[in-house]
């Protein structure tokens, strides 16, 4: 699921100021195909304005996530790691030996969730679903 999420217009939406390094970690998110960690954004940042510290990457995804802007993940790996606050809900199927994250949507498990909810009394609002794995197909 390739989206890009323009994370400096949310910023503007949110009313947050944008300072010139905020714009550059903003610009990082937005291009991130991955759900990169602090220090993987920090280098990323500052392979753009060498002048970024890791201190200030901490700060503004800890500014970002507070307004709404970031979702923090944590797939297991014992780091949080970050993507733009999504316009459509998508789940994740997690690699548990590369890390790497697959996002997909399935409209029959959607449903499904509902159906449970319904099942048990509640109508579901929100939820968020992360499966891990081992491809299949991988010669160990």
């Amino acid at each position: 699921m390739n989206r890009k999420i323009d994370v400096e217009a949310l910023c503007a939406e949110k009313g947050l100021r944008i300072t010139e390094q905020r714009r550059v970690i903003a610009q990082v998110l937005s291009d991130a195909e991955d759900h990169p960690d602090v220090e993987k954004l920090h280098a990323r940042a500052a392979a753009i304005d060498p002048g970024i510290s890791i201190a200030t990457v901490y700060r503004t995804v800890r500014l970002f996530e507070e307004a709404g802007i970031l979702e923090r993940h944590d797939f297991g790996d014992g780091r949080a790691r970050y993507e733009a606050a999504p316009e459509s809900h998508h789940d994740h199927l997690i690699d548990v030996e590369t890390g790497n994250v697959i996002e997909f949507v399935d409209p029959e498990l959607e449903q499904l969730q509902r159906m449970i909810a319904a099942k048990l009394g509640f109508r579901l609002v929100d939820h968020r679903m992360e499966l891990y794995g081992v491809a299949i197909d991988r010669k160990s």
